[in-house]
């Protein structure tokens, strides 16, 4: 693994972002509601908070991420009941077929396009035949005036701040027109899609063709 590029903010990660990504998650939760007994894998979980409102929801709770100053702030957020790992995201350490629901937030924009591709294999892998996949990531526009503007700002500086990689591939993603051709590539169909904040996120539920 590399250096932990999280590992000086990790305490305070919650309090600089979760605030705007809160709203996002209880969109997914609305399109997909949680059901008890479900199995759920978060890839990229970070500190734990999407785990925590299926945990809440009675769900089985599973978390895969590359940064372990972020797994111990979710592991001390969610308790022993999570299941939570250190591990590459191209490389899912479940077998075929375990989840019922897979999530993805603001993850995938993070990752060089091999590594997306990887990822969202994998995550196509370890879902049920009758699970879902649902993502929460940018989208491409077009962004509505003057909200989608004001908010297209925020997220620049935000992703600029992050770090030159996490901006080259934030660009990237963008370059390559974000979730679509992914969604393509691997042969998964939209169950439901929403487009928030003025143009610049968007949500996908998908399913196995």
């Amino acid at each position: 693994m590399n250096r932990d590029p999280y590992r000086k903010i990790a305490t305070w990660y919650d309090l600089l972002v979760e605030a705007g990504v809160r709203g996002l998650r209880g969109i997914g939760m609305r399109i997909y509601p949680p059901k008890e007994g479900m199995i759920v894998l978060d890839v990229g979980c970070g500190t734990g908070s999407q785990l925590a409102l299926y945990e809440q929801a009675g769900c089985k709770v599973f978390g895969i991420d590359s940064s372990p100053a972020m797994l111990k702030v979710a592991q001390e957020k969610l308790g022993e009941s999570a299941e939570l790992r250190l591990a590459d995201a191209s490389q899912i350490p479940y077998s075929d077929e375990t989840f019922d629901l897979i999530t993805a937030v603001l993850t995938l924009h993070e990752m060089p396009a091999p590594v997306r591709e990887a990822v969202m294999k994998e995550s196509k892998r370890v879902m049920k035949k009758d699970g879902r996949i649902l993502i929460i990531d940018y989208h491409t526009g077009p962004l509505s005036f003057p909200k989608g503007w004001v908010e297209n700002l925020i997220v620049m500086i935000y992703e600029m701040g992050a770090g030159r990689e996490h901006y080259k591939n934030y660009r990237d993603f963008l370059a390559r027109h974000g979730l679509p051709p992914l969604i393509t590539q691997h042969k998964l169909t939209i169950a439901a899609r929403k487009i928030v904040g003025g143009g610049n996120f968007v949500l996908y539920l998908l399913a196995s063709e």
